[in-house]
């Protein structure tokens, strides 16, 4: 087989990817309301949303603050772009691991899918069913993908302080 020369070869077209945005997070991940629901229904510790979303706005304009003698307009918007994307694409990440999980507990409690009929049942005595451990585990994603979206939505809100534009 003869080597490939590099100049031979074609090109594929590169992949256009779509920007993640705040609106894509804000339908994969839970609000504030859902979150209080999850907290209370699975015993889980309630999260203080507006406690993050402050925090993560004020450390970011913060940081900017002190960069900006050292940075050009354009320098800044770009350093915040590159920081915002990563909040907001790690939350949207979260968001669909949530709903995977969710579909995945929904899956095991419903009846009819389960071919054995044997997800449904109690587990051994001390210890809970597959059906509601995957339902604790969902809910905990979803505590998850809610504080990240919170984190996401002020990093996006201290991005428009910072630069100007939404």
């Amino acid at each position: 087989m003869a080597p490939l020369n590099r100049s031979t070869q074609k090109s594929r077209p590169a992949k256009t990817q779509r920007a993640t945005t705040l609106e894509m997070v804000r339908h994969a991940c839970p609000d504030t309301a859902q979150a209080l629901r999850i907290s209370e229904s699975f015993g889980l510790a309630l999260i203080d949303s507006d406690g993050i979303r402050d925090l993560h706005r004020g450390q970011l304009i913060e940081s900017a603050d002190a960069l900006k003698d050292g940075l050009a307009e354009k320098a800044m918007q770009i350093h915040m772009q590159r920081i915002v994307g990563s909040f907001v694409g790690s939350a949207y990440g979260a968001g669909q691991f949530y709903s995977r999980a969710v579909t995945e507990a929904r899956d095991l409690t419903t009846k009819l899918p389960n071919d054995t009929r044997d997800e449904d049942l109690d587990g051994p005595v001390g210890f809970d069913s597959r059906a509601q451990r995957k339902r604790e585990f969902a809910a905990d994603m979803g505590l998850q993908a809610h504080v990240l979206r919170m984190a996401a939505e002020g990093a996006v809100s201290a991005y428009e302080d910072i630069t100007g534009e939404t």
